[in-house]
């Protein structure tokens, strides 16, 4: 038996098995793909993000359980207009929301809010405002002597 007659007698088995064995794993890496898409809205979708909803409406995400896709998700449309809607009729999550903070921002903010504390307490600082206008001050001074011109009293 020669390689052209074994080709015309099994070759279109051969071509068939290859072509099913190219959809499976096409399918299976799309599917791969879109599970990992579903996982990433999952993690961005957090109460204060903008959404985007499959009737093309936007609002601002209130409560969403990643957990439990059955439950529905509230979405607030506009300022008091609260709509429940099924989660998967979140389209994609236009701007993530703020509302995490990492452990690293948050003791940075804790450090400064014990300094901000203590400089009022030694009297450094006497409000918010005073730091502001002392900064504009300081940076008047630093831009006038820059420039090599004085202020005229």
């Amino acid at each position: 038996m020669d390689f052209a007659a074994f080709l015309s007698n099994y070759g279109l088995i051969i071509l068939l098995v290859v072509l099913l064995v190219f959809m499976f794993w096409s399918s299976r890496r799309r599917m791969q793909k879109q599970k990992a898409e579903q996982e990433e809205k999952a993690r961005q979708t957090v109460p204060g993000s903008e959404v985007l909803l499959q009737g093309g409406l936007y609002g601002t995400i209130v409560a969403y359980d990643p957990d439990n896709l059955d439950q529905p998700a509230i979405v607030e449309l506009a300022p008091g207009v609260e709509i429940k809607v099924h989660s998967q009729a979140i389209l994609r999550v236009v701007t993530p929301g703020t509302d995490s903070v990492s452990e690293d921002e948050y003791l940075e903010a804790e450090e400064s809010h014990a300094e901000y504390a203590e400089g009022v307490a030694n009297g450094d600082i006497s409000s918010i405002s005073d730091d502001a206008a002392k900064a504009k001050d300081k940076d008047a001074d630093n831009g006038d002597t820059a420039s090599g011109t004085k202020a005229q009293d």
